[in-house]
């Protein structure tokens, strides 16, 4: 194969449109989460990852399963986690098996903030998708973006 290899360019091509479309999405949920709720697009990750913890066996994420969930390194999860820790949003308490292991659960304020960004995230998500979808380009990429059935 070359630099020039049609299947190749086909493949850089795809991938650029992915990128523009997660860009432009990523882009309009921020703006409409700043400006209603004073959250970034990680935060709201963030936030929405940890309330789906629960008590018992498997309920309680480790630092890495964060990291991993919201796509960034453990050290900027640890910082995001205490940027929100510092709002009152986040508490962190040790592990009560291994107290080597920090947990980390979202507060009563943050639930609030959550339950009310929620409604933000979701319509802008929406909008994003319905102005992607007008763009021939990405129109098959936000097919299938609505199509997937992934599990929380």
């Amino acid at each position: 194969m070359t630099a020039t290899d049609p299947a190749l360019t086909a493949l850089a091509s795809g991938w650029s449109a992915l990128s523009l479309l997660h860009g432009r999405i990523e882009a309009h949920i921020e703006r409409a989460l700043q400006a209603g709720h004073d959250l970034s697009v990680r935060e709201y990750s963030l936030l929405d990852v940890l309330s789906r913890q629960h008590d018992g066996d498997g309920g309680h994420l480790q630092m890495k399963q964060v990291a991993d969930a919201v796509v960034l390194s453990q050290s900027a999860t640890t910082r995001l986690v205490t940027r929100l820790e510092d709002r009152g949003l986040l508490t962190r308490y040790l592990c009560p098996t291994d107290r080597r292991g920090i947990y980390t659960n979202v507060t009563d304020p943050g639930f609030k903030l959550l339950e009310e960004a929620r409604p933000t995230n979701e319509a802008a998500l929406r909008e994003a998708l319905d102005e992607a979808a007008r763009n021939p380009e990405l129109a098959p990429l936000v097919k299938a973006v609505e199509t997937l059935r992934i599990p929380a």
